[in-house]
């Protein structure tokens, strides 16, 4: 059963999963830190509120409705997003790019059965032409 585990944690999904939660939440303060300090500041200087999620509040029958809060919610996913793909995505697709297209790998070594068979080939093709 350990064994099991062991084999499933060593797993490369399951050690990208990870590294992507962890970078995942570093983006996320890095939004937070850019939506608190530039964009809130400047919906308030827009709008005259504290920040976005205060914005087109109102109450009805003593429930409150926030649209702002999910405009906040939408802008820090739709950075995210943005910080995601132009940060990450896009610089490992060009690097996967580049790499594809500028470096053929290397062909395998011929095993000694496929040095023979070459060989063979060779000097039946060279037998051929002899007798032309």
């Amino acid at each position: 059963m350990l064994k099991g585990f062991k084999e499933f944690i060593m797993r490369g999904n399951v050690v990208d999963l990870a590294v992507a939660v962890v970078i995942g939440a570093a983006f996320g303060a890095i939004v937070t830190a850019l939506v608190d300090n530039l964009i809130n500041p400047l919906i308030a200087a827009i709008f005259g509120k504290a920040d976005i999620s205060k914005v087109w509040t109102f109450k009805l029958n003593g429930a409150e409705f926030s649209i702002g809060k999910v405009l906040q919610a939408g802008l820090n996913f739709l950075f995210v997003a943005a910080a995601v793909y132009f940060f990450i995505v896009l610089p490992l697709n060009k690097l996967a790019e580049r790499r594809k297209r500028g470096v053929e790998p290397e062909p395998d070594p011929l095993t000694t059965d496929q040095e023979l068979l070459t060989e063979i080939r060779d000097l039946l093709r060279a037998g051929r032409s002899d007798l032309r």
